[in-house]
């Protein structure tokens, strides 16, 4: 399943992630505000139409099918929230590598698990309904553990903090309903 609109996301993404994911901390024209393990970027940030909520990963574990570590070059690894016009927070995922084909990632937030439906190396929730419950979820949660599989059958555990989550989805809806 393939969304022009979540592929146009993307694409408008793809220039802050550099900036988020090994040097999270500099400084960039878009990044409107830090909430503890959050980042809060709007385009433009002048008078923003997009505005998202982006971290990475506390913690990541590789294995192989049979459970061992194994030790991998990952592209970044990113969650992302995003509002703009019509949408009201859009959950996204990206593993830094290929996913399997016909694979799904799981979503773990306490005791709630999310599919999130895979294509490339970015995975969204499976149906625009999913969205709401899982910022419910990532609201009232402290992290939330995302497990996939790559096209090369390595298993990824990503671990994010939800510390400052609730505080960096009212700056990014504040931003782009401002």
């Amino acid at each position: 399943m393939k969304s022009f609109v979540r592929i146009g996301v993307v694409a408008a993404m793809i220039g802050i992630i550099a900036t988020v994911g090994a040097s999270a901390q500099e400084e960039s024209d878009n990044r409107v505000a830090v909430e503890t393990d959050w980042n809060v970027f709007a385009e433009p940030p002048e008078k923003p139409t997009e505005c998202w909520g982006v971290s990475v990963p506390k913690e990541t574990v590789n294995t192989d099918q049979d459970g061992n570590i194994k030790s991998v070059l990952r592209g970044e690894i990113l969650l992302f929230v995003t509002f703009r016009p019509g949408v009201d927070g859009e959950v996204a995922f990206t593993g830094g590598y290929p996913f399997a084909e016909d694979s799904f990632v799981e979503m773990e937030i306490g005791d709630q698990k999310f599919e999130l439906f895979t294509d490339g190396q970015w995975a969204w929730p499976r149906s625009k309904s999913d969205d709401p419950r899982i910022l419910a979820a990532m609201k009232g949660g402290a992290e939330a553990v995302l497990t996939a599989r790559s096209t090369r059958g390595t298993i990824t555990k990503d671990t994010f903090s939800l510390m400052g989550f609730t505080a960096a989805m009212e700056q990014a809806e504040k931003y782009c309903n401002s």
